[in-house]
């Protein structure tokens, strides 16, 4: 489908580029315009869908307290009166760098300026024998979004249960909004606590015990061997000790890959994601990449990063338009993320080191889950989050793992 709004320049003058439909892509072209770029914008995406971001779906649009046309920050028109060409439905499957142009999977060209890479992530699934039945779900876009919420309003009339594999941050965030409509869930997690990994045993435990005080059945070291099915539909999970977890609906929610092929095929540099020097450039001077895939070289960290959040994806998209329009833009802000759980708020600002071993530095009532927590490493404030600290926020955490001085911790 091609989904153009009628709104392209002359095609024969090659412009700027964005292959991908989501925040980073968007936030690329509102920056180009508010820059005073005045060339041809295209924008192409596999989705149908015009460019949206993703955090209502799992959080509001669950829950029944945001619409799914809330996902839509900008409409047709905007697009129009802006004169970005949009080619939806379409998705880009090369990039012939030396004859600057891309190829869509309907075999149209489209020739480039500069290009932007903002392809996203894809979710992980499962390689079992019934990872693929009509019930079993992944989250990532709109359609995944529409066929949970059916199933939860399902489940809930028909006082069926949900399984949820994997206890991260989509898998936790679809528990809270089934939970708060009345749907029986069990998350099967991995590991000893879920969110081990990026918030440590400690703060980790505190949203192991919010989901169970909220009755969600939470079930950790769970290695899962099985989906069994019934005429298409999962029916249970199984485990390798031997437990069978009834099923409804199953949600796989064991992370995302990045969407690196269509790179990695151009020939660009990409190792765990596209790399990138601090402005967002490629191994060519002329491709940029933003949002998940970008693996930054962060000049505030000192070392690679790649980011799956939504803030993420939010703030690199209008550093990538200004270094396409040839500005000294780099990357000057920290990793950001947050989550909404049942009446637990939180965000997060910083970056722990894979495999390190933080101490922990824990303010305020734990218990009562309104506090904030700091990840010390070798000495150094690396990251820092706050639970329902609403009345100070985010900023001063910000400040302190500026810092990295400990001793500014109050």
């Amino acid at each position: 489908m091609d989904a153009s709004n009628g709104a392209a320049t002359d095609p024969g003058q090659a412009g700027m580029v964005i292959v991908g439909g989501g925040l980073a892509g968007m936030k690329a072209i509102e920056e180009l315009r508010s820059q005073q770029y005045d060339g041809p914008i295209t924008l192409v995406a596999d989705e149908e869908h015009l460019p949206y971001e993703r955090p209502v779906l799992s959080k509001g649009y669950l829950l029944g307290s945001e619409s799914r046309d809330s996902a839509f920050t900008h409409d047709q028109q905007w697009y129009a009166d802006n004169r970005v060409e949009l080619v939806l439905g379409d998705r880009a499957v090369a990039v012939d760098r030396p004859g600057h142009k891309i190829t869509t999977r309907s075999g149209r060209e489209v020739s480039y300026a500069k290009l932007l890479l903002a392809t996203g992530s894809q979710p992980r699934n499962l390689r079992l024998d019934g990872a693929d039945a009509e019930n079993v779900y992944t989250l990532r876009n709109v359609e995944d979004a529409d066929k949970i919420d059916a199933a939860i309003t399902g489940l809930a009339e028909a006082g069926r249960p949900m399984v949820i594999i994997g206890g991260g941050w989509i898998g936790l965030e679809v528990a809270s909004a089934a939970r708060q409509r009345n749907v029986e869930v069990t998350v099967l997690e991995a590991l000893e606590k879920p969110l081990l990994t990026v918030l440590g045993p400690q703060v980790a435990q505190v949203f192991a015990d919010l989901h169970t005080e909220r009755g969600v059945r939470l079930v950790t070291g769970a290695e899962v061997s099985g989906i069994e099915t019934d005429s298409g539909r999962a029916t249970a999970v199984t485990t390798a000790d031997g437990q069978r977890y009834d099923a409804g609906a199953v949600i796989i929610g064991i992370g995302a890959a990045p969407r690196t092929s269509l790179a990695a095929d151009a020939g660009l540099d990409v190792d765990h994601g596209v790399l990138t020097d601090a402005s967002l450039r490629t191994s060519d001077p002329d491709v940029f990449a933003a949002g998940d895939i970008a693996e930054v070289d962060h000049p505030l960290l000192g070392r690679r990063v790649r980011v799956e959040h939504w803030a993420w994806a939010n703030d690199t998209g209008p550093v990538a338009a200004r270094a396409m329009l040839g500005q000294d833009a780099r990357i000057d802000f920290l990793p950001f993320f947050f989550t909404d759980q049942y009446d637990l708020g939180m965000e997060y600002i910083g970056y722990l080191p894979p495999g390190s071993q933080p101490e922990v530095d824990l303010r305020g009532d734990v218990a009562g889950r309104t506090f904030r927590a700091y990840w010390i490493v070798d000495g150094a404030v690396v990251a820092g989050m706050h639970v329902n600290d609403w009345d100070n926020g985010i900023d001063p955490i910000k400040e302190i793992v500026l810092s990295r001085d400990p001793a500014k911790i109050n």
